[in-house]
């Protein structure tokens, strides 16, 4: 089954000095019925303006994974971790007993426009620790690119304790991307911009969604070309 979600359906606020949109429930919007798909738990785009963004606050017991469309964002941790993310870059913090951390984007001039994920981890406790890595834009040309990933093993994918994947790609126009998915998992896909047409019979626009379950063979395909976020979960 696939079920969209318009980019118009999400929650969203403009609080100055950011303009928040959410895929589930947090902070201020509470929907008991659309807590999480899977241990996709949040599902954050967000637009930060220079110098702004979020103090120092805690987490625990969670998959944190962020990456940045546009513009930057510096974090740091109690952990000793300290990086900008950039555009081709992924962050995972694992908040596990617990974990202070900033947000902020660090440029005079540019706004920042950020996709933050929360994951449950497959167990609680875990030691609090911090990854960032870069991967080969290049690479997303019309296929999947594994970017973050327990269930695919390399150097160049940031890990994550769920068992889950999270794929990146950019369609060129008139180009088709078949997934194939085992019995039982879902998928959720999410436009970062353009336009996709799934199994020949949904549109999805930019900044659009869709959870799918019971579905063993996805495809993907672009008529002017598009780019999005795929994720295999359980």
């Amino acid at each position: 089954m696939i079920k969209l979600y318009p980019a118009a359906s999400r929650y969203s606020a403009n609080h100055g000095w950011l303009q928040c949109n959410f895929s589930f429930s947090f902070a201020d919007y509470h929907d008991p019925t659309n807590m999480n798909f899977g241990p996709l738990r949040v599902f954050n785009d967000d637009f930060i303006q220079p110098g702004e963004g979020f103090g120092t606050h805690p987490h625990r017991d969670m998959e944190i994974v962020t990456f940045a469309l546009k513009g930057q964002l510096q974090h740091k941790d109690n952990t000793g971790g300290e990086e900008v993310l950039r555009p081709g870059e992924v962050q995972r913090m694992t908040a596990g007993t617990g974990i202070l951390h900033s947000e902020i984007n660090s440029s005079p001039d540019e706004v920042a426009n950020t996709l933050q994920l929360w994951f449950l981890p497959w167990e609680k406790g875990l030691k609090p620790s911090y990854e960032q890595k870069a991967y080969n834009v290049e690479a997303t040309k019309n296929q999947l690119l594994p970017v973050v990933s327990s269930r695919i093993k390399s150097d160049e994918i940031t890990y994550i304790h769920q068992d889950l994947t999270i794929f990146m790609a950019s369609l060129e126009a008139g180009n088709t991307i078949t997934f194939q998915q085992e019995v039982g998992r879902k998928i959720y896909l999410f436009v970062t911009e353009g336009q996709l047409e799934l199994n020949g019979e949904y549109t999805l626009n930019n900044r659009d969604a869709a959870r799918i379950t019971d579905l063993t063979e996805l495809t993907i395909r672009s008529h002017a070309g598009a780019s999005f976020m795929l994720m295999d979960l359980p």
